[in-house]
């Protein structure tokens, strides 16, 4: 990290570096799952159960973790669960049993969803004392991360075993966490000038019902908008090739051009939220993804369909980090792990509730559900503009 300059660019830097870390690691696990069900000689069915260690382990650390910054601070929260992160994803390729798999996939998932809470909290102390909306920015180095990481792996994949793959994952995650690290640990978490920094061993302040009210609404459309993500992740090729009758290297190509959209639109977001304001952000958002999610789920030719993925990441780009960011305003990192929590929620009930939808009526249909939520969320939007601006 640079040894000069102002102290809030530095930060940014470091919290930028550990968004972009975490998508790197993930996605490179991600990228190994096929490998790893080999050498576990695991089901279909054994590994989807493996699998939810994960989620489990994220979702419960997610609760516990707004308390542990409360206490610790972000900062420091941060750097351990990067180090646990960096440390559990060598362990997958070491299991030899689904059940083994599932366990180590719990210790994974805690340092995930730690991580995630952490370093939203840290990012919404920085958006407040800096007096600009550059929460998107950070979500696209998340993103960032996420496809280096998922486009190195694909080309290591057939020379590195997982285990190697992986090990090398840890030795970038604490070489970078050294790297960064030391800037969070030595900076405290900037107050903004309107905010009142409470005693030392203060009770953390009580938040009345309309604040819960608030930090559960932008929690919600969190969940809408991660509902979609999780979707066109698991669904959206295997819509093109079934429906549509596109090769499986064109059907490949349109979550490629959903994250791609997405991760323009977030490096776009700053200035999209300084011209519109967040109310108008998030209505904006969400209409543009619904519209383009009816496209690309109904669209008879394959081109409309990939133009309605890339509308969809365009419009759902900036939900949920406006979402988490002004949670965390409200709530501090309680109101991050309360939104993260619900948007987790709702990526993990994407999958599964589309794949019971297609077989109720079509998988098709099913995706509508994708452009139903985002209207749910610009709906939401809409309907708080007044109690949130209060």
């Amino acid at each position: 990290m640079p040894g000069n300059g102002n102290p809030l660019t530095r930060l940014r830097t470091a919290i930028t570096v550990f968004f972009a870390l975490d998508g790197f690691v993930f996605a490179g696990w991600v990228v190994r799952i096929p490998a790893i069900k080999e050498q576990t000689g695991a089901s279909a069915s054994a590994l989807g159960l493996a699998l939810l260690g994960v989620s489990a382990g994220a979702v419960v650390t997610m609760i516990l973790t707004g308390r542990l910054c409360r206490r610790y601070g972000n900062h420091r929260v941060t750097v351990v669960c990067a180090v646990l992160l960096s440390l559990s994803v060598a362990l997958p390729p070491l299991t030899h049993s689904a059940l083994a798999l599932g366990l180590v996939l719990l210790v994974f998932g805690a340092a995930y969803g730690g991580i995630n809470v952490a370093f939203n909290s840290a990012a919404v102390d920085l958006v407040a004392a800096m007096r600009r909306p550059i929460m998107p920015s950070f979500h696209a180095a998340f993103s960032l991360g996420g496809m280096i990481g998922a486009g190195l792996g694909a080309l290591v994949a057939g020379s590195l075993s997982p285990t190697r793959h992986l090990l090398l994952l840890t030795v970038v995650g604490l070489l970078v966490t050294a790297g960064a690290g030391p800037t969070l640990l030595r900076q405290k978490p900037p107050e903004p000038p309107e905010r009142e920094r409470p005693a030392e061993g203060a009770a953390p302040r009580r938040l009345d019902g309309r604040t819960r009210g608030l930090v559960l609404v932008f929690g919600l459309i969190a969940g809408c908008t991660a509902y979609g993500e999780g979707a066109l992740a698991d669904w959206g090729a295997l819509h093109l090739e079934e429906d549509l009758g596109a090769s499986p290297g064109a059907a490949a190509i349109g979550y490629s051009c959903f994250a791609l959209a997405m991760t323009v639109g977030r490096l776009t977001g700053t200035t999209l939220l300084e011209r519109l304001g967040r109310t108008r952000t998030v209505v904006a958002g969400g209409a543009t993804a619904a519209a383009g999610m009816l496209l690309g789920s109904l669209a008879p030719a394959l081109w409309a369909a990939l133009l309605g993925y890339a509308v969809t990441g365009i419009g759902l780009a900036n939900l949920f980090p406006v979402a988490v960011e002004r949670a965390g305003a409200l709530a501090g990192p309680s109101g991050v792990a309360m939104a993260s929590t619900l948007g987790y929620g709702g990526m993990l009930l994407g999958p599964p509730a589309i794949g019971f939808m297609a077989d109720w009526f079509s998988l098709p249909a099913a995706l509508t559900s994708v452009a139903i939520l985002a209207a749910v969320a610009a709906t939401i939007g809409f309907a708080t503009r007044g109690a949130a601006a209060r």
